[in-house]
């Protein structure tokens, strides 16, 4: 274990000797010092900080959020009347808490209730947030956003819960190839990635024990996983291990059979995306499986990422300790090895149930202490990929919601020579959310893409309740759009009027 700690440790510092770490930091005191409303990731999560009222934007010669007749250019006044009435019953906590009380009650059994209240969510927060229920409803979506003036691309999401059993992992996998199907009879460039979650396609329980074995040989270098295939680092020197307190039984017969299920599963997803030209990118969850996931998608990684063609990205959670030490040592092995590795960079998606579960086994949380440290790390993260991109191999999502973050990615990437257009950097938010910066990104001149769940209303309303009610305070952060889509509608009535 000391062995372990002191190579990773002369690890970092030879990072950081040759130059892989940050020319210049994207970071700065506005960064540290904001509590913007606009702190967000694009996995849904945010803090519970109340949001302040915006009085102006940062603006930078790039990246300009205060031109709102630009920014919506390209969106009808009927489109924005609605996303702005949306966003306004979404902002208010009482209501979600009330509809997600509703969902769970048993007045949902009743048939006369149900229609009435998911034909009041079709209507609205779905079709604001989701791309549709199939996939002739999501191409006419996505058609709409890349095409339709917009110009922005679509990470497509089919959103499914865990799944318990590999009977349910192969409906899944058929949903997530379907996915695949349809972003191939898109137009090109229109879907930037695919997304799949890895607990949609191996059991839950299942991805648990791997996690547990692959902690304790973390702890424990002599443990022998005879299923253990090449891989990435998933650790870092302060990687959280308390989900793991004992040693763990070895996997049965079934279990390793299990897994191997598993990964032919998210092979075949790859193998589908590598066919079509889309890539895939996997998203992070609870850190109790993170290790698993993260085991499966740079084991996949290492077969599919070739040359300058990647197709498996991973996913860092910025609001995480370890983030930027677990990012560092996973590129450098990936360079080390002759890989190209993706990374999306988000904030983070599961902030109460974390701090819960380490609470409740007497140790510290994993997530940074304040909003300001899970700022200052995602803008380090960036501005290291955003360094290592451009001067040698690699891909970096960027996936934030916070203007502040945005702005400093634009003024490092201009400052690198980064072309606007490099397939090698993409911005990202939810479909439905901060679309200002969206607009404003795109604008300036950047690939963008929009994290789009679709399926059917059955499934993917409780999949966005789940999420809203993991991080209280999600949509009350929608303060910069409202007020900037007031803003503009209030322009267009002057100009209409006068």
């Amino acid at each position: 274990m000391a062995a372990r700690l002191v190579f990773q440790k002369k690890l970092l510092k030879t990072i950081s000797d040759r130059h892989f770490f940050f020319s210049r930091p994207l970071n700065s005191s506005t960064a540290a010092s904001s509590s913007s409303p606009t702190a967000s990731s694009i996995s849904i999560n945010l803090t519970t900080e109340k949001p302040e009222p915006i009085t102006n934007i940062p603006n930078s010669s790039s990246l300009n959020l205060n031109d709102v007749e630009k920014i919506f250019s390209a969106v009808p006044t009927t489109k924005l009347l609605r996303a702005s009435a949306n966003l306004h019953m979404a902002a208010m906590e009482p209501m979600v808490d009330f509809g997600t009380w509703v969902m769970k009650s048993k007045l949902m059994d009743m048939e006369v209730v149900r229609d009435i209240v998911m034909g009041f969510v079709r209507h609205t927060f779905y079709e604001h947030f989701c791309a549709g229920e199939d996939a002739l409803g999501t191409q006419n979506t996505v058609q709409k956003l890349y095409r339709g003036g917009d110009g922005l691309r679509t990470m497509l999401v089919y959103a499914v819960e865990y799944a318990s059993d590999n009977v349910s992992c192969d409906r899944n996998l058929e949903a997530f190839l379907q996915t695949v199907e349809t972003a191939k009879s898109l137009p090109p460039s229109s879907v930037s990635f695919v997304i799949v979650k890895i607990s949609a396609i191996c059991p839950m329980k299942l991805l648990e024990r791997v996690s547990d074995l692959l902690r304790w040989q973390h702890k424990d270098p002599s443990l022998n996983l005879p299923w253990k295939l090449d891989t990435l680092p998933i650790f870092s020197s302060i990687s959280p291990t308390y989900h793991t307190l004992k040693k763990p039984e070895p996997l049965t017969l079934e279990e390793e059979h299990d897994l191997q299920l598993a990964h032919q599963r998210l092979l075949k997803i790859c193998e589908n995306c590598l066919e079509a030209n889309v890539p895939l990118t996997v998203d992070a969850e609870h850190t109790s499986v993170q290790p698993a996931i993260d085991y499966l998608t740079y084991s996949s990684a290492i077969k599919y990422n070739k040359d300058d063609n990647i197709i498996m990205y991973g996913t860092v959670q910025a609001y995480l300790k370890d983030a930027k030490e677990r990012l560092l040592l996973a590129s450098k092995a990936a360079d080390k090895m002759g890989v190209p590795m993706g990374f999306k960079l988000v904030r983070g998606a599961y902030m109460s149930s974390e701090r819960k579960l380490a609470s409740s086994l007497g140790f510290e949380s994993p997530i940074h202490n304040s909003i300001q440290e899970t700022h200052a790390c995602y803008n380090e993260c960036a501005s290291f990929m955003l360094d290592k991109i451009a001067n040698g191999p690699g891909a970096v999502v960027l996936a934030t919601h916070n203007v502040e973050s945005g702005r400093l990615a634009v003024e490092k990437a201009h400052d690198l020579g980064i072309g606007k257009l490099n397939q090698k950097l993409e911005f990202a938010q939810l479909h439905g959310m901060s679309e200002a910066l969206s607009f404003a990104l795109r604008n300036a001149g950047f690939q963008v893409s929009k994290y789009m769940p679709y399926g059917p209303v059955e499934i993917v309303i409780p999949y966005l309740l789940r999420r809203a009610e993991e991080n209280r305070g999600l949509l009350s952060t929608s303060t910069l759009d409202r007020e900037l889509m007031r803003k503009e509608l209030k322009r267009r009535l002057k100009a209409s009027v006068f």
